[in-house]
């Protein structure tokens, strides 16, 4: 290399040191690990034949310390640290865990994402991160394709546009087999929605508000055509109809009156929130009286808390239940 190209090479790590040090703190440092300032020297000799004396590496840290990344002197190591993070392990943990854990990420997905989440973290939390449990052969929904295809949804409700898809399930030999005999579906988006390890799609279709779970829509297309049913959308209340619908199956909404044992209320609570009001019954039980979109579902839900937990109003929905389960109770 010519003189004149190793000095514009000399020049340019000189006006780009300070994102480099920047990046040698983030990787190097945390609340227990520190650096000293003749460890950044050697980094930058050795790495980007970069010439730096005491002096300049303090005037750095200030500076790093004054554009928002505080920086901290160790007395005890003789260290410097970067103190702030975006995220902190914990959250870091948290978030891979959710990661790690939804059913509508792919594994490959899963994976790129924990890598990149994980290199927001010191390489010492990063042995952490590594160490802490994951959930093993998770069960993957979702395949690559309709992952991406989340963004043209994105850009459809962004953009108030309608789209098209086709709508599938699977046969017992695992094979698709489309609705509406292989139709195309258009519809208006509004809304991506996060239930039970599953994405849905708030759509109007037909005529009214529909949920279509994301990855059951094949060849996602958008159409740029205003979107319908504005009026039905202004009329839900997203947060509350989560509460009362189960596993995203709508069904009439009818104000329901249930009675549960008192070693139920946590299941109560995480289910409808901490703002249901359970009013005491005896000693043993108390009842709710909030809004359900009554569904096969619902009942379910119902059948899995046993004899500990009774519908006791209107009387429509608790002969709906007695029909459910004598219709369970024939086949077997």
């Amino acid at each position: 290399m010519a003189n004149g190209e190793k000095g514009k090479g000399r020049s340019q790590n000189q006006r780009l040191k300070l994102l480099y040090l920047l990046d040698y703190l983030l990787e190097n440092t945390d609340e227990t690990h520190t650096v000293k300032v003749q460890e950044i020297i050697d980094h930058f000799d050795n790495y980007f034949k970069i010439p730096v004396e005491q002096k300049t590496v303090c005037s750095d840290l200030h500076l790093l310390d004054e554009y928002g990344y505080e920086t901290q002197y160790d007395g005890r190591t003789r260290g410097w640290r970067i103190v702030d993070r975006e995220f902190d392990t914990q959250e870091l943990q948290l978030l891979i865990d959710s990661v790690q854990s939804s059913r509508f990420i792919t594994q490959k997905q899963a994976k790129n994402l924990t890598d990149k989440l994980k290199a927001k973290a010191s390489r010492y939390d990063r042995v952490l991160l590594d160490r802490r449990c994951y959930v093993p052969n998770r069960v993957r929904s979702m395949n690559d394709s309709i992952f991406y295809h989340l963004d043209d949804l994105h850009t459809a409700i962004a953009n108030d546009w309608q789209i098209t898809f086709k709508y599938f399930y699977f046969t017992p030999k695992k094979q698709k087999a489309f609705y509406k005999k292989g139709e195309l579906y258009t519809a208006s988006p509004y809304a991506l929605l996060w239930s039970d390890n599953n994405y849905y799609l708030l759509a109007f279709e037909g005529g009214k508000m529909k949920h279509f779970r994301v990855d059951k829509m094949d060849g996602i297309s958008i159409v740029a055509q205003k979107r319908e049913g504005k009026k039905e959308f202004k009329e839900l209340n997203l947060s509350e109809r989560s509460l009362r619908m189960f596993s995203m199956f709508s069904g009439k909404v009818q104000k329901v009156k249930i009675r549960f044992s008192n070693h139920l209320a946590n299941v109560v609570i995480d289910r409808f929130g901490r703002d249901i009001v359970m009013i005491p019954d005896d000693e043993k039980h108390f009842t709710i009286h909030t809004d359900i979109e009554v569904s096969p579902q619902f009942f379910g839900w119902i059948c899995g808390l046993g004899k500990a937990v009774r519908i006791l109003a209107p009387a429509e929905v608790v002969e709906e239940m007695g029909n459910y389960v004598k219709g369970i109770a024939e086949m077997y």
